[in-house]
């Protein structure tokens, strides 16, 4: 997937959403030959790195989690000013970075294999997991911390090095995030290549295994290009997802849960709710009780710790918002806060027609559209009708529903009386479609996306 190299070396800069004469960073990327080269540096450190032992690993991982803990309310304020993240939002993401980090430094114990007996005469058969080699890593701006590490972790835990590639607008994070992390590794087990297009593609055309976090555009080129090569490839690719909710759910807490779903960091979470699906009864009681949610919203600077909704990550990020509120009615709208930085206010639409951006593509703004349905299995239909399928949540009191009335859903995640937004690092994480290809991430899915399986066959020798 290498682009044709460009005879100008490029430029990036990394501005604060909320003040964007604030420039936290300007840099000249290094090249695809930068980033080929320290593919081949992680590679010449794997051996050492993976021969090192349970101990050592599971300790430098540990140690990489000591590090982001004791540097929380640094990373945090960082995260606020590169990205825009709420702080509240920033401070629980450095929370569930260092948890990430110390889940898998235990998973260098855990087997990595099984015992068979052969089917017929003396002897053994054996499976063994073993790391690919170098990971190659590339990362979004929105979650700068977690996400890398929830690559990066499970990689390094099974025995590979890591070579991770941020998205341009994370930069100065995701080098804090590496410096912290080299206090505890080895020289080269961890590298950070900043840049744009043309260092991620090389990183990944000279990797052993591709995890990819971005969109579905690019996504599907990483994929291409890693499986005509043969190289094991993951890539989560966003989601256009639904909140289903029926007449017999507590009205004003699912209110609450969507609003803060849609436009919580200002929407721009691939589990963001995009459309709301009122089953029956429940439209008007929820089209007001969503209304009233979305005006409250707290809006506006993301320092302060009662803010929702902060700015999105540029300029045009803001203007894709407005587009995306042409040719339907809006229902509610919070307040969108004067100034520099690039707000967006928090948006609930309603009579969407058919086929309108916001029922086939993900905005990535506060913005969601409330959809009728008459009963679930439309409903279902309505949740399916887009590409993607990365989360649903249902809002309901009836359990048989919340068991069995999703059956039929395209979708990687349920959550039940629980926003769409929010993750479990230590479950599979993932959709289907357009939303994701290959293994799950997060969890004991990780390891084994990082390694692959080798079988053996162990057949005594008689002597003579």
């Amino acid at each position: 997937m290498t682009p044709a190299p460009s005879t100008i070396p490029s430029s990036y800069s990394s501005a604060n959403p909320a003040d964007p004469a604030d420039i936290l960073t300007e840099f000249t990327a290094p090249g695809p030959r930068a980033a080929a080269d320290a593919v081949r540096r992680a590679r010449a450190a794997q051996p050492e790195w993976r021969g090192a032992g349970a101990a050592a690993r599971s300790a430098a991982l540990a140690a990489v989690a000591s590090a982001i803990e004791d540097a929380a309310a640094e990373l945090a304020a960082l995260a606020v000013r590169e990205v825009g993240k709420p702080v509240t939002e920033a401070r629980a993401e450095v929370a569930r970075t260092v948890a990430i980090w110390r889940y898998y430094a235990q998973a260098p114990y855990e087997p990595t294999g099984a015992v068979h007996e052969p089917a017929a005469g003396p002897g053994l058969l054996l499976t063994r997991r073993r790391p690919h080699g170098v990971a190659g890593l590339v990362t979004p701006w929105n979650f700068p911390f977690a996400i890398p590490s929830w690559k990066a972790a499970p990689a390094l835990a099974a025995g590979n090095t890591a070579v991770l590639k941020p998205a341009p607008e994370a930069t100065v994070c995701a080098l804090r995030l590496a410096e912290l992390a080299r206090q505890a590794l080895p020289e080269g087990v961890l590298t950070v290549v900043p840049g744009g297009a043309e260092e991620g593609a090389a990183v990944l055309d000279a990797a052993d295994v591709v995890s990819f976090t971005g969109s579905t555009a690019v996504g599907a080129r990483v994929v291409a290009a890693a499986t005509a090569l043969g190289v094991p490839v993951q890539a989560e690719t966003g989601g256009l997802n639904a909140a289903i909710v029926l007449p017999d759910a507590d009205i004003g807490r699912a209110a609450a849960d969507i609003a803060a779903a849609v436009a919580g960091y200002a929407g721009q979470k691939c589990t963001a709710t995009g459309r709301i699906v009122a089953v029956g009864a429940a439209l008007e009681p929820l089209r007001e009780a969503l209304a009233e949610a979305v005006r409250a919203l707290p809006a506006g600077d993301p320092a302060d710790p009662a803010t929702v909704c902060g700015p999105v990550i540029s300029a045009r990020a803001r203007d894709r918002v407005a587009e995306a509120a042409d040719g339907v009615s809006v229902l509610a709208a919070g307040p969108a806060p004067e100034g520099p930085g690039w707000y967006a206010a928090p948006t609930l639409v309603e009579k969407a027609p058919a086929g309108h951006r916001l029922l086939t593509e993900e905005v990535f703004g506060p913005i969601a559209a409330l959809l009728p349905a008459a009963d679930l299995a439309e409903a279902v239909r309505i949740t399916d009708s887009v590409p993607y399928g990365l989360v649903t949540s249902l809002h309901t009191a009836d359990l048989d529903a919340a068991l069995h009335g999703l059956d039929a859903l395209r979708t990687g995640m349920v959550r039940v009386n629980a926003p769409t937004t929010g993750v479990d690092f230590h479950l599979p994480f993932g959709g289907t479609g357009a939303s994701g290809h290959g293994p799950r991430e997060q969890g004991c899915a990780a390891l084994e996306f990082y390694t692959a399986q080798r079988t053996y066959t162990l057949l005594p020798r008689t002597a003579g």
